[in-house]
C-alpha cells in the first residue's frame, strides 16, 4: 500500500493530499529515511511523522485497504 493511503486509513492523517504535502515537504520517514508518498508500506516498517515540534512514531500493524473509523488503531502501534 502507498504511503499516503496508509496514511489516511490509519487516521495517523485525516486527507490524502495533506499526506501527500508531509511526504513533499520531508516530515514523513520511513525506517529511517525520508519517504515520497509512493514508497510501499509493509508491515513491520517504522513511519516517523513530525508534526511541527511533536514527533509520532508508529510501527505498522496491518496495511488493510479499508477499515472502519473505530478500528483504524489497529493498523499501527505507538512506540
Amino acid at each position: 500500500m502507498r504511503l499516503d493511503k496508509y496514511l489516511k486509513v490509519s487516521r495517523l492523517i485525516k486527507r490524502r493530499p495533506v499526506a501527500n504535502e508531509a511526504c513533499d515537504a520531508g516530515r514523513i520517514q520511513v525506517n529511517g529515511k525520508t519517504a515520497k508518498a509512493s514508497l510501499n508500506v509493509k508491515v513491520g516498517d517504522i513511519i516517523e511523522i513530525t508534526f511541527g515540534d511533536k514527533v509520532v512514531k508508529v510501527e505498522v500493524l496491518s496495511t488493510e485497504e479499508t477499515y472502519k473509523k473505530d478500528e483504524a488503531k489497529e493498523l499501527y502501534r505507538v512506540l
